[in-house]
């Protein structure tokens, strides 16, 4: 396909609360990594001008020195390319940013259960994105409990929410009975979830269930299965690879084609910190796998 017919735009559209974003979007998480901030920043401009609307971040997004990768000098955050990249931000642009995970130059990563925490964190999100207003913030849990009980967490961005620091709220790493237990507190507009063919196929009723009640659901880490976004050492699978042979496309978009392809509310966010990656994952916005396709990869 010719790059100048490639677009986000061929996956569709799908509304997180009164924001419309492109169901091919793009995560952040990776470009904190390039070596080059001037290429991560021409990465960012490219995937806009490829159609993408919708961007997935998070102000612990960042290396060297940091979560994501160990190293020396400066520490570059996802956030404040982003800023750098983009803005003064196109209107139609949606940043999706979390928290309930944080890093700390002395601590390194932590965690954040208390409405002060949060809202620290919340705050710099803002600062870092040279925002008023955030657009979307999901609330990411951890594997136990917390601290704080989830009613709690979420009503203390449910009120930040009301003082207009956020615009809608969402859930990361969340089972269902959570996402029934926020009920009434506020709007969820979105759940973040590690889902892929290989990779917590238990999630596909969970899936439905967003979907019936109108929320988006959003795989992270959907290209590597049961690994994670790690390019070439991933497992793709025999089926994957049977099925992007028959298409002549990557198994990679392949797997970014079977995420779309499971309602009109799953939204994808593959991160790339390469521009050829990044239009790979973006033309699979048009891949349309037929339902021998789908069956064969289950």
């Amino acid at each position: 396909m010719p790059t100048d017919e490639i677009t986000a735009a061929a996956a569709g559209t799908w509304t997180l609360g009164d924001r419309t974003v492109r169901r091919m979007g793009f995560g952040s998480m990776r470009i904190t990594a390039s070596p080059d901030r001037d290429r991560a920043i021409a990465l960012l401009r490219r995937a806009l001008e490829l159609g993408v609307n919708h961007i997935d971040t998070a102000a612990f997004y960042v290396s060297p020195g940091g979560t994501l990768r160990v190293g020396t000098g400066p520490a570059r955050y996802a956030t404040e390319l982003i800023r750098a990249a983009l803005s003064p931000y196109p209107e139609d642009l949606v940043i999706v940013t979390k928290v309930g995970f944080g890093y700390d130059p002395q601590a390194g990563f932590t965690e954040a259960f208390t409405p002060a925490q949060l809202r620290a964190q919340v705050e710099e999100n803002l600062r870092r994105l040279g925002l008023d207003q955030l657009d979307v913030v999901n609330l990411r849990l951890g594997r136990g409990p917390g601290a704080v009980p989830l009613v709690d967490r979420f009503g203390a961005l449910a009120e930040l929410r009301a003082a207009g620091l956020i615009r809608h709220l969402g859930l990361s790493n969340v089972r269902p009975e959570q996402l029934d237990e926020v009920a009434g507190i506020a709007p969820v507009v979105c759940v973040q979830n590690n889902y892929g063919i290989d990779a917590y196929r238990e999630q596909d009723p969970f899936v439905r269930t967003c979907g019936e009640r109108g929320v988006a659901y959003v795989p992270f880490f959907a290209l590597a299965g049961t690994g994670r976004e790690t390019g070439a050492s991933a497992d793709q699978g025999e089926a994957v690879e049977a099925v992007a042979l028959a298409h002549g496309v990557t198994p990679h978009q392949v797997r970014l084609a079977w995420t779309l392809h499971q309602g009109p509310h799953v939204l994808a966010i593959p991160g790339t910190g390469d521009v050829a990656h990044l239009t790979q994952n973006i033309a699979a916005a048009s891949l349309r796998l037929t339902p021998e396709d789908l069956a064969r990869l289950g």
